[in-house]
């Protein structure tokens, strides 16, 4: 059975579409939806079942968590503990396509986490997925949209037939920038870029 696509508005998202996501997404469903850089993959953090289907699905092992993403600096606060250097260098530049690697808090579940207790986090500039959050209360899991390590997929028809009706729901919220975010850790004393990605890293 083909996976439902709903069209949303990236700019102006439809309140009553993003309430259509957000049920699914707390019934424990799976979706796909874009970001703003890569279309992503994901559920509620609080549905262990849904989390377990994403890694099935992503033929990924359970030692790597997924990032998840909050709404904003103050969500972020909740979910990872904050020093004042790490605050100040995120509210520079989130919301924005960036990953960044903190020390969560006893809120995450502990397959969110490493085993150093550290995950990671994103604000993405992007309505939709600000909009979905924030009226499901808590944050949304977020992985790329693609297989078993094959190329990431930003089409929302080709997400559909890869995935084979595996997913909940698909949001097709037109075209993204089609590459990923930078990661940078903020464990320690200065900023690592663990990965470079979309996002302008120099004022790090």
């Amino acid at each position: 059975m083909a996976s439902i696509i709903v069209e949303i508005n990236p700019e102006n998202p439809q309140l009553r579409k993003i309430r259509q996501v957000v049920d699914v997404l707390r019934e424990g469903g799976v979706i796909a939806y874009p970001t703003d850089t890569q279309y992503g993959i994901g559920c509620d953090l609080f549905q262990k079942r849904a989390i377990e289907k994403v890694y099935w699905l992503k033929k990924r092992n359970p030692n790597k968590p997924f990032s998840f993403i909050c709404s904003d600096l103050t969500d972020i606060s909740e979910y990872a503990k904050v020093s004042n250097y790490q605050y100040k260098t995120m509210r520079r530049l989130l919301p924005g396509p960036y990953t960044f690697i903190l020390e969560g808090t006893r809120l995450v579940p502990k397959i969110m986490l490493t085993k150093r207790k550290e995950a990671g986090i994103r604000v993405p500039n992007h309505a939709i997925c600000l909009a979905m959050i924030q009226e499901l209360g808590h944050p949304v899991i977020n992985t790329s949209a693609s297989e078993n390590g094959g190329d990431v997929i930003n089409d929302p028809y080709e997400i559909e037939r890869l995935f084979k009706g595996s997913l909940d729901l698909v949001v097709d919220g037109g075209p993204v920038p089609g590459r990923p975010s930078s990661v940078v850790s903020l464990i320690g004393d200065e900023p690592q870029i663990i990965r470079e990605g979309l996002g302008i890293l120099e004022s790090l």
